[in-house]
């Protein structure tokens, strides 16, 4: 086997153009990434801080899904999970994923309600009484 020959098989074996099944990220899909990230925070940070909805209930959803958006983007672009992935096992993540997502937010919706409900005073007069 002549140099040349083992150089070009020792490339086929060993270079980098291998597909192994594995997404594989580039620059720009990790600045797209991050440019929706960006995007996908402050929007609903403008959101609160501005009041632009009015509604303290709706504002909540509307940064809920903004937040389940985020979610995708980042298992999308930095995660790299994709259908045809590692044979169902993005699948299984994906469901994963969106069970303790679902579990995460609405406990904490839960949870931020009843403390607002249950440790704030009901008018001023009550306030005046506090110590």
């Amino acid at each position: 086997m002549s140099a040349e020959q083992h150089t070009h098989h020792d490339q086929g074996h060993h270079g980098h153009d291998h597909d192994d099944g594995h997404a594989h990220g580039t620059m720009g899909g990790y600045m797209i990434g991050f440019g929706l990230s960006v995007i996908l925070t402050a929007i609903p940070f403008w959101l609160v801080m501005t009041g632009a909805l009015g509604n303290a209930q709706l504002t909540g959803f509307v940064i809920m899904a903004f937040a389940v958006v985020q979610i995708v983007v980042h298992m999308i672009y930095f995660l790299h999970m994709s259908a045809r992935s590692e044979s169902g096992w993005t699948m299984m993540a994906l469901i994963f994923t969106i069970v303790i997502v679902v579990i995460t937010l609405s406990g904490s919706m839960w949870v931020m309600y009843h403390l607002n409900h249950n440790m704030m005073p009901v008018s001023a007069h009550d306030m005046s009484q506090m110590p």
